[in-house]
């Protein structure tokens, strides 16, 4: 082998070691913070197995104020994401995480249909941008070849959330139910929110604004990420918030996302509900029974990603998993009233609509650097928030008016194939870096 070719295996050798580094350091407390934040986010889900009945809430109510969050998500998603331009991640992601812990403790204290919306409002307002802010603060560190599976490792906290969260929540509902007179679902939004608070201190100390404030690289690692970045910087187009926010390419990546998360969200805040229809009645149990989805779905995430990234190919790698969600989630509904079936369904359902998420993610960066990528993102995210609040909303309407959420999980199952078609509106040089 000529000296040449050797000194570029030594090079690619020494770069994929610096991504495993910046892996390494970033992405287990980003994941961590991630599953915190998810889970404050969807444990209503499960708080509904007892809310419902505690304080004499129809369908509809739990749907709009599971879906109300969203609105507070939309409104101030892309004013987020500028602040945090200004003043950097490292503040403005702790000030996030700070802000939403104390409002997802003072869930607790529902006791009426405005305070229920009232606070899943604060809750979607205190966490706007979080999850932009995050991917935003990967394009800093990691250049598009490696960002595909830095994204799945980072939003692997959505199915890791379910995993932990589902038997920790039916254990704290069931465990807690009646200590000190508070209910269980009073005491899971207590002890769920106090994590995001304690994490969003630490992110004042652990986490760096840039490359060039990290200490623990050498300057020799930081002038090669730099250079790996200006040069994936230099082959695209979109640069500022102007134009990460004017673009016609961003507002139909956004289009689509709405569809996936038309899926995402549905299943999320009705997975314990459309476990409990199949005969499942215990807490605890329709608790341990949401992990299964969910541990396929990070299965699946994660070898999604690395074949991704591969080989390079970005919208079948989005499209065909969106298909497989749409059939689990036919599924489901065809099998309804079999615990087993079903929740294998689900599990198909989980581990094609979940594998979306990442795998959209990579696409905008892939057109956008700099202020015009973390625009993108906002708005990408803005756009798909509000499906978050169509979805549940419509799900629980759809259950006081039939009695079942049969139609409306059909609902969401073509909203998955339609995501999937909008996908090649994409040309493959755009996106397939």
């Amino acid at each position: 082998m000529s000296n040449i070719a050797l000194g570029r295996v030594d090079a690619e050798t020494a770069n994929g070691e610096i991504y495993s580094r910046l892996l390494r350091r970033l992405i287990p407390f980003l994941l961590i913070c991630y599953v915190v934040a998810y889970l404050d986010r969807i444990n209503v889900g499960f708080a509904k197995l007892q809310m419902l009945s505690d304080l004499k809430f129809s369908e509809t109510v739990y749907g709009l104020g599971a879906g109300i969050f969203f609105l507070g998500y939309v409104l101030f998603e892309i004013p987020s994401n500028l602040v945090l331009v200004r003043v950097g991640p490292r503040i403005w992601i702790g000030r996030i995480m700070v802000t939403w812990g104390i409002v997802s403790v003072l869930m607790m204290y529902v006791t009426s249909p405005a305070m229920f919306y009232g606070l899943r409002f604060l809750l979607g307002a205190a966490e706007a941008g979080f999850i932009p802010a995050i991917l935003y603060y990967l394009t800093i560190w990691f250049p598009s070849s490696h960002r595909g599976k830095a994204s799945a490792l980072f939003l692997a906290g959505i199915p890791l959330s379910g995993i932990i969260g589902g038997p920790l929540s039916g254990w704290l509902m069931t465990g807690m139910n009646g200590v000190a007179g508070l209910s269980g679902w009073q005491w899971m939004f207590m002890l769920e929110g106090i994590p995001a608070v304690l994490l969003g201190v630490l992110c004042f100390f652990y986490l760096d604004n840039d490359i060039e404030s990290a200490k623990w690289l050498s300057g020799t690692d930081k002038a090669r990420i730099k250079s790996d970045l200006a040069r994936e910087a230099s082959e695209k187009r979109l640069h500022t918030s102007r134009q990460g926010f004017a673009s016609g390419r961003v507002w139909l990546l956004s289009c689509t996302y709405f569809f996936f998360t038309m899926g995402l969200y549905g299943l999320s805040f009705w997975l314990p509900s459309i476990i409990k229809e199949t005969g499942v009645k215990d807490p605890l149990n329709v608790g341990l029974l949401t992990a299964i989805p969910y541990l396929g779905a990070l299965i699946a995430m994660y070898l999604i990603g690395r074949s991704s990234d591969r080989n390079q190919e970005r919208r079948w790698h989005l499209a065909l998993p969106a298909l497989v969600g749409a059939i689990g989630l036919t599924l489901s509904v065809i099998y309804a009233h079999d615990t087993v079936l079903a929740l294998a369904a689900l599990t198909l359902a989980a581990m094609g609509v979940l594998t979306c998420i990442p795998q959209f993610y990579v696409l905008p960066p892939a057109i956008l650097s700099g202020p015009a990528a973390a625009m993108g993102l906002a708005v990408a995210n803005s756009v798909g928030s509000v499906a978050g609040f169509i979805s549940p909303y419509l799900l629980g309407w759809i259950k006081d008016l039939t009695g079942s959420t049969n139609i409306g999980v059909i609902v969401l199952a073509g909203a998955l194939v339609i995501g999937a078609l909008m996908v090649f509106a994409n040309p493959a040089r755009l996106v397939n870096r």
